[in-house]
């Protein structure tokens, strides 16, 4: 009867366990920027990777498009466009915070590079 019991308690925590899905441990996303120049790529990505929980970022400077991997249980999307944003730019939908804005170099800002 005990040995019943032990064999139907992990059987019921075996089936729980396989039914629930985990979160991810880590999430791509690419994030369209105001970036202009390699200054602003190394802007970009020393301030991404030196953030809690990003575990990769990188700037196409002409696409203007960050690719982040990131722990989504450590930070969000919404925080890591937050950040960009407050280094000037605009991250997707999220404007760059115009003082930011405002002390990049020139060349940083829009249009100050042209291909």
């Amino acid at each position: 009867m005990r040995n019943t019991f032990i064999l139907a308690l992990v059987l019921l925590i075996s089936a729980t366990s396989f039914g629930q899905k985990k979160a991810p441990k880590s999430q791509t996303a690419v994030i369209l920027t105001t970036a202009e120049c390699n200054d602003c790529k190394e802007r970009i990505e020393g301030m991404l990777n030196y953030t809690k929980g990003v575990k990769f970022g990188e700037l196409d400077v002409p696409s203007r498009k960050v690719t982040v991997k990131f722990s989504p249980s450590v930070i969000t999307l919404d925080e890591i466009k937050k950040k960009i944003s407050e280094l000037g730019y605009d991250a997707d939908d999220v404007k760059a915070n115009h003082d930011a804005y405002e002390k990049l170099p020139s060349c940083c800002k829009i249009g100050g590079h042209e291909y």
